[in-house]
């Protein structure tokens, strides 16, 4: 069910972003305790305002009135993806090459299952992340298939 909202709401907020110049980063439809928590991420390459979140949670609460996609009662929560943005597009992974991400795989490679590191290369099949490990740099290769969950990271 919440695969659905997703997407119905996704052909909802697009256009709208679509015309103010932002991106549409990720949508969650969640339940928490006995509430229900639509959650739309929104950016721009200079990062959103409270303005941009304020604008778009107006057209799309008036947008998703009007459609009624969502059965039960829910909260409308439009936001940053904050400096932990997920990855989820290929673009997504273009645009994180030479950051710091952290990158969970399905089934381990090398024995392991996370990997956090400095994103060197995508090439749309593999993800090439320099980890450090100690005093040396180990590079990693990851096949994009495999990638559970990615998301830039802060770097210590």
């Amino acid at each position: 069910m919440s695969d659905n909202v997703q997407s119905r709401v996704e052909q909802l907020v697009v256009p709208i972003l679509d015309e103010l110049s932002l991106e549409l980063v990720d949508v969650e439809f969640q339940k928490e305790g006995k509430n229900w928590f639509l959650r739309v991420y929104i950016d721009k390459n200079q990062g959103v305002d409270l303005d941009d979140c304020t604008t778009v949670s107006e057209r799309l609460s008036e947008a998703l009135d009007n459609h009624d996609p969502i059965e039960q009662a829910y909260y409308l929560e439009v936001s940053s993806p904050g400096a932990e943005r997920p990855l989820k597009k290929e673009k997504d992974f273009e645009a994180a090459v030479g950051k710091h991400v952290h990158v969970t795989t399905y089934a381990p490679i090398n024995g392991e299952k996370a990997f956090e590191g400095k994103l060197s290369n995508f090439d749309g099949t593999d993800l090439t992340i320099e980890i450090k490990v100690k005093t040396r740099i180990v590079t990693e290769t990851i096949p994009f298939d495999k990638v559970a969950k990615a998301r830039l990271a802060i770097a210590f």
